[in-house]
């Protein structure tokens, strides 16, 4: 095990020297810079595990040092010390991924406990392959099913962020995955032994969501007989995972972004705060960004909880994942239902691919289920799926097709063989190969067979 090294980034040498010194005190080997340049060389060069970065003109070239360094490894934490404290320096500090940020004078005590979470959990090893090696292994990573680039990237950035203590904000529409999104991120995170907790924000009345987040005291309202412990306090140690945070009211918005500054809680009816010890991850298929210009949403806590963000992309835009999709849930779906199924006909999977699948993997796989219930062949056929699908057939033609679209939906029908795609698309091989190549398409690992 190696002791943590944290990189300080500040222009004044007094303050710097201070910094370094109060590093040394506290077990940490600390390394000083006072400009941009040399802060970026040691980043390329030395195995850094947080970085600590002053003022510097007004905060402008500070907010220029930290989009950089977050830019180079989106993994390291980054804390800001500012001279300055308004709502709009904490705004400008969160934007490019600061964990943290804290005004001058500083509290040194408050600084080593951020710090200190900031670094909890991360393994320090001698060598910075085997950091990141550590960092990005992901466990029960066979349940986030996608072997496009954009899924394989997702999977090494949930290695990277559930090592780190930063709130995450998971965004995406309906039926992408967001809630398995979170549970990867916790099950892969130093919290993992602990509660994770999720609290759906639609599912919660306004009226009755500040007891079910807090909890009450005993006679706090009419009915309250007994006290109540909140679903935050809940998960203590652990994650809390806030589905659909862009239903949550003003009011609320402003209730958690508290319980995110101060890491307290206090009951309905109860006089003093608990202490809170959660990470939180929060999940939309909204756009904030838009609801934060309209008002509708609290700007401070879209900085707050977008420290890392995390965009799951609508299945039409990885349509190359849907024979590995298929494959994963008819044989979780013949384990569940004791069936056989083994495979579609051609013009089945033409469909599946054609198809622009608003509802996502959650569509997709509620399709799978509904035709299972309803044929007892091995093979499904086109005219096994509900009628509102077969109706998307216009003249036995699907819906328009990119080539894109056309060249999936052809390899899908032939099961991957190359040499009959390139027949039925009129091409030669070698276009079909250049076409493959072009579009990124990669042959799945494991290919679900169609019956001939």
């Amino acid at each position: 095990m190696k002791t943590p090294t944290i990189l300080i980034v500040e222009r004044n040498d007094a303050f710097r020297e201070k910094l370094k010194r109060f590093l040394l005190q506290q077990g940490y080997q600390g390394i000083a810079s006072s400009n941009k340049t040399e802060a970026l060389d040691i980043m390329q060069y030395s195995v850094i595990h947080l970085v600590v970065v002053g003022s510097f003109a007004g905060g402008r070239d500070s907010m220029q040092i930290a989009q950089e360094i977050h830019r180079l490894n989106s993994a390291i934490p980054l804390i800001q010390i500012t001279h300055e404290g308004t709502e709009e320096i904490a705004i400008a500090a969160l934007k490019p991924g600061m964990n943290d940020y804290f005004k001058q004078p500083v509290s040194f005590e408050a600084l080593a406990a951020s710090i200190r979470k900031c670094l909890s959990g991360l393994s320090f090893h001698a060598s910075a392959g085997m950091q990141e090696t550590s960092r990005n292994a992901i466990s029960d990573a066979e349940k986030f099913v996608g072997d496009c680039l954009p899924m394989r990237e997702i999977k090494t950035y949930i290695g990277k962020v559930a090592q780190t203590d930063s709130n995450v904000l998971i965004t995406g529409e309906t039926g992408t995955g967001k809630e398995l999104t979170a549970e990867l991120i916790h099950k892969n995170s130093p919290r993992k032994k602990n509660p994770f907790v999720c609290i759906n924000c639609t599912a919660i009345p306004d009226s009755l969501l500040e007891s079910e987040l807090f909890g009450y005291e005993r006679g706090a309202f009419t009915g309250a007989d007994i006290p109540k412990e909140g679903k935050l306090k809940r998960a203590e140690g652990g994650t809390v995972f806030l589905d659909e945070i862009g239903d949550m009211s003003l009011y609320h918005q402003a209730k958690i972004l508290r319980v995110i500054e101060s890491k307290e809680i206090q009951r309905l009816g109860g006089k003093g705060n608990i202490p809170l010890d959660i990470r939180i991850v929060a999940a939309t298929n909204k756009n904030l960004e838009e609801m934060v210009l309209e008002g509708r949403f609290r700007k401070d806590l879209y900085y707050r909880l977008n420290v890392s963000n995390i965009h799951l992309p609508p299945l039409k835009q990885r349509k190359e994942d849907i024979m590995v999709l298929l494959d994963h849930y008819i044989r979780e779906l013949n384990g569940r239902f004791g069936r056989d199924i083994r495979g579609f006909s051609g013009d089945t999977l033409e469909f599946f691919h054609a198809y622009d699948w608003p509802g996502n993997i959650r569509e997709l796989k509620n399709l799978l289920e509904a035709v299972m219930v309803s044929t007892h062949s091995p093979w499904i056929m086109f005219h096994d799926l509900p009628e509102r699908f077969r109706n998307r057939v216009i003249d036995g033609r699907m819906f328009s097709q990119d080539e894109k679209d056309r060249l999936l939906a052809v390899l899908l029908s032939t099961r991957w063989n190359k040499a009959e795609s390139a027949r039925k698309l009129n091409w030669s091989r070698m276009t079909l190969y250049r076409k493959m190549e072009r579009y990124q398409i990669i042959q799945p690992k494991s290919s679900m067979v169609a019956c001939p």
